[in-house]
């Protein structure tokens, strides 16, 4: 089981880490066809770029969260959905509650969630970080 529970995690994080590529990708154009036009560049345009990209890190996370919480509905890991969606969405942001968990036979492939989101949740914060600094509040030069 231990093989299935590694070769399925493998699979899953191939996936999510194409989606977050894609996803950053249409969130860096969205953010500039946006910015291009709220003319003059000062504050506004910023606050505008920064909420593009929460928004859409936000966005790409949760279409991630969902993938995995389809996987564990789909093995019959939970019962329903819903408690399927709140362990994917406890596990993969890492806070790990500990009040719903899988069968003694899926631990590993949850664990492998937990290292997706963290992972993925750093990826999308070294690239908020790299937007500011680009066109948002950050600029360097102007704050630093």
């Amino acid at each position: 089981m231990m093989f299935a529970n590694l070769a399925l995690g493998t699979l899953i994080i191939s996936l999510t880490v194409v989606i977050h590529t894609f996803g950053l990708i249409w969130v860096t154009h969205a953010m500039n066809w946006l910015t291009g036009k709220v003319r003059p560049q000062g504050h506004r345009s910023r606050i505008l770029a920064m909420n593009t990209v929460v928004i859409g890190i936000f966005a790409i996370l949760t279409v991630e969260v969902w993938l995995w919480a389809a996987f564990y509905y789909g093995l019959n890991i939970f019962g329903d959905f819903e408690t399927a969606l709140y362990f994917s969405t406890a596990t993969f942001s890492t806070v790990g509650y500990g009040d719903v968990i899988p069968s003694h036979e899926w631990r590993i492939l949850a664990a492998l969630e937990s290292v997706n989101g963290f992972l993925l949740i750093g990826w999308s914060t070294a690239y908020l970080i790299a937007a500011s600094m680009r066109v948002g509040p950050f600029k360097a030069g102007e704050h630093f």
